[in-house]
């Protein structure tokens, strides 16, 4: 089933609501016509500390957004509380001004200390990407519960943003969205049916979709973000964009997009890194980076993910497997080097988007959609549980299972995409 459904979950007494509209400014808007990310409506403004001996700001898990701006080579620290059970994942979005050029080291580091100073994992690290032009870039520093992990303690811990060197570039502060995202103990069972993806093949089950394209204005951030099922989209992107997209993963599936970049930038040199398709989870975890050059001419970018697997993120296998972790909402971003020259008359760049949504394959499986892989392109739901979303629509199968994200401390619901799936039962394959 899709679309138009709203589920309880009350299993976890969940209820999903609707979530806001967002409309705060974030970074100055760029090039004419070019619109900058924008900030969560209602986010608290905060400012970070200036050094660990301080005590930052706290951030709240559940459904709290807050902002700050961040200098060439400055380190901000944010305070964090943690529980002995929870998992923790605290993120950052750095939001340079659309088009800017940014230095070559410049870009962000993410980091989660506990109170002696000693690192939570390891430090994430996103670059401005500025061979193809600044983006928006966002990732984030977790505490994963699991036997003989570190910083299992509960405390006050240190959320820690640094950027880089601005050496060559743009040396103004840039706007950073902060979150932080809390995630209850799982049950067993839960943990074995969503558990680590193993080998998957990252050939899609079958051609892309084909047919007409439905117009579609993608977002300018993960707050105002457009939704895409499976399909075929058309959006257009000016020099210096980057338009934002969600798309529900259920468990057990695998995401795969082509993004086919038209001729309407005019003939110009070529440009490294012209064009750009981007992922981040539904925590705002970083998953993939794809980039190839433009001139003016035909170009397509495409991805193929992991499977989302809960827990899949937790032993190694590299970013994109870290990063598909979660069952819910995935961030599509695309986009276009300022350095394209602009199309005749200002038009703009068009822009199709292929999307479709399967079960995973073995690695050693061969083509064709596999039995039971609920693929959507005939529209059957997909494998394990779907996602419902705060602000998205309803279930596309008959099988859920809830997973509550709350606030630590707080029992507040985090609608943020990633916590109530109901379980049902079953009514085929039985």
């Amino acid at each position: 089933m899709r679309g138009g459904l709203v589920v309880m979950a009350t299993a976890f007494g969940v209820l999903v609501g609707a979530a806001g509209k967002t409309g705060a400014a974030g970074a100055a808007d760029g090039p004419e016509g070019v619109v900058a990310y924008r900030m969560a409506q209602g986010a608290t403004a905060v400012q970070g500390a200036g050094s660990s001996a301080e005590r930052g700001p706290e951030l709240k898990a559940g459904a709290s957004t807050y902002t700050d701006s961040i200098k060439p080579k400055e380190t901000k620290y944010y305070t964090v509380e943690l529980d002995a059970q929870s998992s923790a994942y605290v993120s950052a979005v750095a939001a340079p001004r659309p088009g800017g050029a940014m230095g070559l080291r410049d870009g962000i580091d993410v980091s989660l200390q506990a109170p002696d100073g000693t690192q939570c994992g390891t430090v994430r690290h996103r670059s401005f990407l500025s061979a193809g032009g600044a983006y928006p870039v966002a990732d984030y520093a977790e505490r994963v519960v699991k036997p003989g992990a570190a910083c299992a303690a509960p405390g006050s811990y240190r959320f820690v943003v640094e950027r880089g060197d601005a050496l060559g570039g743009d040396a103004s502060a840039v706007p950073i969205e902060l979150k932080y995202v809390a995630e209850p103990p799982q049950r067993t069972e839960t943990t074995d049916m969503l558990g680590a993806p193993g080998t998957w093949s990252s050939q899609a089950p079958s051609k892309p979709p084909q047919g007409a394209a439905e117009g579609i204005a993608g977002g300018t951030g993960f707050n105002d973000a457009a939704e895409l099922r499976p399909g075929v989209w058309r959006d257009e992107l000016r020099p210096g964009d980057t338009r934002f997209y969600r798309v529900s993963v259920d468990a057990g599936e695998q995401l795969f997009t082509d993004a086919e970049f038209g001729g309407g930038g005019g003939s110009g040199p070529m440009v490294i890194g012209g064009v750009r398709l981007g992922l981040n989870n539904a925590a705002r975890g970083f998953v993939m980076n794809k980039t190839t050059g433009y001139q003016g001419k035909p170009a397509t970018v495409s991805l193929a993910t992991p499977p989302a697997a809960y827990g899949g993120g937790g032993g190694g296998g590299g970013e994109a497997v870290r990063g598909m972790r979660f069952a819910g909402w995935y961030y599509l971003q695309v986009s276009l080097s300022p350095k394209v020259r602009q199309g005749a008359g200002g038009a703009g760049v068009p822009v199709t988007l292929r999307v479709d949504v399967a079960g995973a394959r073995k690695a050693d499986q061969g083509a064709g959609r596999p039995q039971g892989s609920g693929g959507r392109s005939g529209g059957e739901g997909g494998v394990g549980g779907e996602l419902v979303a705060s602000a998205g629509t309803g279930p596309r199968n008959e099988r859920l299972r809830t997973i509550g994200y709350v606030g630590i401390g707080t029992g507040t619901t985090l609608l943020l995409g990633l916590g109530v799936w109901t379980l049902l039962a079953r009514r085929r394959g039985e």
